[in-house]
Order: structure tokens, then C-alpha cells, then sequence
């Protein structure tokens, strides 16, 4: 099969398109004819090498995955082949406290499609049966692909950990990325009034169109100003993290007293600075969120099915431009999701 792959840690110029041999499901997997596969920031961080972090070279990156059904295991039945699917990107035992609870996302042995094994950016893909989803009708395969991984992390922070209630404010950080274009739609679900930043206009206006209610261009160092102006100096209930140090300072200045920080990424730095008297002075709730559950994805994909959550596509790719995709994506060239499309067999 053709596949995108690298040989060792670096920049985008490492990827390579390229013969590998098919892989073969064993009984609890399935095996799947990659159609679209969409990019994330882990697939940069994988390829540039992560601290303490060993991934198996070559290796095949994608982590969100949209395709059909070629085979399935022996102990799969609850899907056939040419069924149309999506992959639930987070893969856990299945057999762990956790597990058994219905918290996958804290198994001890979890792992993601394309992080620490093989994932989308190839033909074909082995994944574990339980994270076959069925393709929302009505959808692109690039509109598919460009879901899992954010809608899942999305919703996790905003309706899991935040809670966001009815009449809130909530602050959508870096509204052009996946997970912040995905945000918006996720809290103006669940009725609050949404300020989303952007670096720049086209993608501010991109973002009101998208249904945020106030935009705020955070290239401006006094942009936490901005959003104290526009909620009369009181802060926002919520401030929905993934850029990391560039922003957490200004986003712990701009909660309001109890309000609540939920974070679930680091894009601009891990190193944050935190002023400890902001956060016991006045009350303030910090909160982690890692991916989310198989049961969470299924409850936001209801929504997308009834046409309240959209995909949000930038552009696609073909496979062979694995490259140029990466260098966009660092670029922060997009609004949305960078897709890539792989040929049908």
C-alpha cells in the first residue's frame, strides 16, 4: 500500500510517500480503506520527536480517520465490510478500571491512531473494532475525517469538565484552529455567549460567521482588556485553553471571580506563568482535559448528525502533499481542518 511515513524526527521535509506492506487485522480489529484522514498538531509534535516519548521509526502519522470497512475481525460483528465509518481516535485495553467505568480516556495503557502506532496517513489502517464509528450521513468523507479528535476533545472540556451553563461567557481561544472552531459550536449549544479570539481579520470574521458573538484580536498584548470591556469588567466564566503560554496569563486575567479555566493543550508552549494570588484571591478553577470517552464522542455526533455541529474544512490535499499540509498547519495558515484525501482501491 502507499503511505506517508518517516524515517526520523525533524521537519516536514522527513516525510516520505511510499510502498509498505498491508497490515492485517487481528479478531478484535478491523481493517480500513483510508478515504480522508485529517491533520492535528500531535501529528507535528510526533514527527518533530517529543521529550521521554518513544515512537517506532518508520511511522505512519493521522490520527482522525474516515474510510470503509475492508475486513473485519472474527470477534467483530457489529460492522461488515463496505461499511461506511469514522474512527474514534483514542484507543484504551478495554478491560482496566477505567475502561470498565466508562473514563477510557484515563486508561493507564492509552494510546492515539498515528501517535504511538500506525495511523491515517496510508491506504489502509488497523484499528480496534470498539472505535468503529458509523459516517454521519450526509457528510464528505473530508467533512468526516475532519471531526473525531476535536469534536471529542471539544466537547469533553466544555460539557464535561466546564459544565458550561445557559447565559455564560465563555472565551474560545485561536477560534481558526480545529478544536477552536469546533468550540464555538459546542458552547453556543449549550446557549452561552461565546468571545473567540483570531489573529487576524479574515479569520475574526470567519468566526462571527461561525456563530461567536464577540471576536477579539489577540495579537494585541492588551487583548485581556478587551475582554474584560466587553463583559463590563467582570471576566468570563470560562476561558477555553490549547494555545498554552503565549495565552495563559491573559486568560487567567480575563475569568471572572469562581470562573473556570479548562485546558487541553499547550501549541505555543507548555512553560506558562501563573500569578498563584489570581487564582486563591479570587477563586479561581483550573481544570485538565485530555481527548474524551467513546460514549462522549457518540453524544456530539448526534448533534452532528441534526445539522447543529458543522465540520469545519479548510482545504484538502491529496496524500503526496502530506508535506505541504504540515507546513500549513505551522504556518496556522487555516481556518478549520487541513485534510488530506487518499485515492479509494
Amino acid at each position: 500500500m502507499k503511505a506517508v511515513v518517516f524515517h526520523e524526527h525533524g521537519g516536514p521535509e522527513v516525510l516520505r510517500l511510499e510502498e509498505r506492506p498491508e497490515p492485517s487485522p487481528r479478531a478484535d480489529e478491523v481493517l480500513v480503506e483510508v478515504r480522508a484522514c485529517a491533520l492535528n498538531h500531535l501529528d507535528v509534535w510526533a514527527r518533530g520527536g517529543l521529550p521521554g516519548i518513544e515512537i517506532g521509526l518508520p511511522h505512519i502519522l493521522g490520527n482522525d480517520v474516515a474510510g470503509v470497512v475492508s475486513e473485519a475481525g472474527g470477534l467483530v460483528d457489529w460492522v461488515k465490510p463496505g461499511d461506511e465509518v469514522l474512527l474514534q481516535p483514542g484507543v484504551s485495553c478495554g478491560h482496566c478500571r477505567e475502561c470498565l467505568g466508562g473514563a477510557d480516556n484515563m486508561c493507564p495503557s492509552y494510546d492515539i491512531l498515528g501517535y504511538r502506532r500506525d495511523g491515517g496517513y496510508a491506504e489502509l489502517v488497523v484499528a480496534p473494532g470498539a472505535n468503529v464509528v458509523p459516517k454521519p450521513k450526509g457528510l464528505s468523507w473530508a467533512e468526516a475525517a475532519s471531526l473525531p479528535l476535536v469534536l471529542v476533545t471539544a466537547w469533553h472540556m466544555l460539557v464535561t469538565r466546564a459544565r458550561v451553563q445557559p447565559g455564560e461567557d465563555v472565551l474560545i481561544h485561536a477560534a481558526g484552529s480545529g478544536v477552536g472552531s469546533v468550540g464555538i459550536q459546542i458552547a453556543k449549544l449549550r446557549g452561552a455567549r461565546v468571545l473567540a479570539t483570531a489573529g487576524s481579520e479574515e479569520k475574526r470574521a470567519r468566526a462571527l460567521a461561525l456563530g461567536a458573538d464577540e471576536v477579539i484580536d489577540y495579537m494585541r498584548e492588551d487583548w485581556p482588556k478587551e475582554v474584560r470591556r466587553l463583559t463590563g469588567r467582570q471576566g468570563v466564566d470560562v476561558v477555553f485553553e490549547h494555545t498554552g503560554a503565549a495565552t495563559w496569563p491573559g486568560s487567567v486575567l480575563s475569568l471572572k471571580r469562581d470562573g473556570r479555566l479548562v485546558t487541553c493543550g499547550a501549541t505555543s508552549g507548555y512553560d506558562a506563568r501563573t500569578d498563584l494570588r489570581q487564582v486563591f484571591y479570587r477563586h479561581l478553577n483550573l481544570l485538565g482535559s485530555f481527548m474524551g470517552t467513546k460514549a462522549e464522542l457518540l453524544d456530539a455526533l448526534k448533534f452532528v448528525e441534526r445539522g447543529l455541529i458543522r465540520p469545519v474544512v479548510d482545504r484538502t490535499l491529496p496524500l503526496a502533499e502530506a508535506r505541504r499540509a504540515h507546513e500549513l498547519i505551522e504556518d496556522r495558515a487555516q481556518f478549520g481542518k487541513l485534510v488530506l484525501e487518499v485515492s479509494g482501491k
